[in-house]
């Protein structure tokens, strides 16, 4: 089976030494916001959405240098004359109404500003694209349903400004696939000697999956090697960074369930941190804002420059991911309760759901040689956070097992009220189309009030993400121990959770 590799800097080799640059060049990548990212972006979709895909050549051929070079992996080169032939006698010659349609996956996207003494000249775009051929005859109404998938490919644009107008002077497109060999990619994780080989070519040393289907835990996969030649067993203990706040929110949230809180009160009655003491933004402050992360705080304090805790704007007006927000909340329990946030885990969530391998201080219960370590992209091994006392936003440790009793029970809205739980998945602040923080998770909206609850973790060589679909009972457990684990997320979830995964995959990269 072929499998995709991340090939950034081969294709900058090659191109220097295939097309012969001899001009300074800055690969920097551009944001998605930017007006270069925007104009390429507009320049692609005209290239295929209006051109190739209805075959309006016109348009395809104006976009297009005069020396147009298009290389490609099977059928060689050729220049403009050969490109526009091949569209008008091949894939636009067919008696049907939209023979081929070229579909960009967004966010494979990524675009490089080429500048010469400091001024931009041109811009390299790179991607993947799937190709689909459709046989609707002519004079038939075309519907999408009829479309089959019939390739996949790798590609890079060199757009060049000639007297100020881009022009398209350099096309590669290689790695071609075809169907087979995607759908074989689809049923990667019903064999596992080829998970563990695809693993492997990603260099992710580590992979733990829980599957949830019926509202209950069903399957504990785990992957890879916890150090050489040591396989990691099934009840492989994983440091999931932010994967921790879903926790203390449901401590947090059982205690409003059993009226012992409350999600509106002030947490000035409890605690008020010295470094906002004479900010009376402070008095703003509750479990709501806190947990649907709309404190106005910065994610840590140590980002700013005076490393202290501060307001960006006034509390409730708008969102800002935030662990300060979550250790202020934790101090305020702590007042409250006069008990620290592992015994009040523990208490309400730990022991009830026997979450044996699960904890949030670093002590002499861990079973070391059960830990998966931690490592930068390049093989380096991190040294373990060794917490000694409990972080309500980082650090938690547990095993995919643990985290799928959790995420069942939250999903089965255990220890919930029927109120707290319907605040806990209503929309308390958008954060982008289709996608808002709850009460310590975040929204996919689906559509047909279908919606999935989720939240990730990141850190030094860790990349951890969970989904809960409440309305179909299923959920979903990814664990990986390195920096950039988050590139094999895209297929896990596609193939565990189906059209529920494109769609979360579509909202995330639009």
């Amino acid at each position: 089976m072929k499998i995709i590799h991340h090939i950034h800097f081969q294709l900058k080799t090659f191109l220097i030494g295939i097309l012969a640059f001899s001009f300074q060049t800055v690969f920097s990548q551009e944001e998605k916001n930017s007006e270069l990212y925007k104009t390429i972006m507009s320049l692609d979709s005209l290239l295929f959405d209006v051109g190739f895909n209805t075959c309006d050549i016109s348009v395809s051929e104006s976009l297009c240098s005069d020396q147009l070079e298009f290389y490609h992996d099977k059928n060689g080169l050729s220049n403009k004359a050969d490109f526009v032939k091949t569209m008008k006698s091949g894939l636009c010659a067919s008696p049907t109404t939209y023979q081929s349609r070229r579909e960009l996956v967004d966010e494979s996207t990524k675009i490089y500003p080429l500048y010469k003494n400091g001024v931009l000249y041109a811009a390299l775009q790179t991607g993947i694209h799937y190709f689909y051929e459709n046989k609707t005859n002519k004079g038939e109404p075309f519907l999408k349903k009829n479309e089959k998938l019939v390739g996949k490919a790798r590609f890079s644009h060199l757009w060049v400004l000639e007297n100020n107008v881009w022009k398209l002077k350099r096309i590669l497109s290689y790695d071609h696939q075809p169907t087979n060999s995607i759908e074989e990619k689809n049923s990667l994780f019903d064999n596992d000697a080829e998970t563990e080989k695809w693993l492997k070519e990603n260099n992710v040393p580590t992979l733990g999956l829980g599957i949830i289907s019926d509202g209950k835990l069903k399957q504990v996969k785990v992957f890879g090697n916890l150090k050489r030649g040591v396989a990691a067993p099934y009840n492989t203990i994983w440091n999931v960074a932010s994967l921790t706040k879903p926790v203390t929110a449901i401590v947090t949230l059982k205690l409003v369930s059993q009226g012992k809180w409350d999600l509106d009160e002030p947490l000035d009655k409890y605690w008020i941190d010295p470094d906002i003491a004479k900010d009376p933004n402070h008095k703003l402050l509750t479990t709501r804002i806190i947990l649907s992360h709309q404190t106005g705080f910065p994610n840590w304090r140590y980002l700013n420059e005076s490393k202290k805790l501060d307001f960006k704007f006034k509390p409730g007006t708008q969102y800002q991911y935030s662990g300060e927000g979550m250790e202020y909340l934790r101090k305020a329990l702590e007042k409250k309760f006069h008990k620290t946030l592992d015994q009040l885990a523990s208490e309400l969530v730990f022991d009830p759901l026997k979450m044996a391998d699960s904890q949030l201080i670093w002590n002499d219960k861990i079973d070391l040689s059960r830990y998966a370590t931690n490592y930068d992209k390049d093989g380096n091994a991190y040294e373990p956070t060794k917490n000694k006392t409990a972080s309500a936003a980082d650090d938690l440790l547990t095993t995919v097992e643990d985290y799928g009793k959790f995420l069942s029970s939250v999903m089965n809205s255990e220890g919930l009220s029927q109120k707290v739980f319907d605040e806990m998945v209503s929309h308390q602040v958008q954060t982008k189309k289709n996608k808002y923080f709850g009460l310590g998770f975040e929204i996919y909206d689906l559509g047909n009030e279908n919606y999935a609850l989720s939240h990730g973790g990141a850190d030094k060589g860790v990349q951890t993400i969970v989904f809960m679909l409440p309305k179909t009972k299923q959920g979903l457990i990814i664990f990986t121990n390195v920096d950039d684990g988050y590139k094999v997320y895209e297929n896990i979830l596609v193939h565990y959770l189906g059209e529920n995964g494109r769609k979360i995959i579509d909202i995330e990269t639009k």
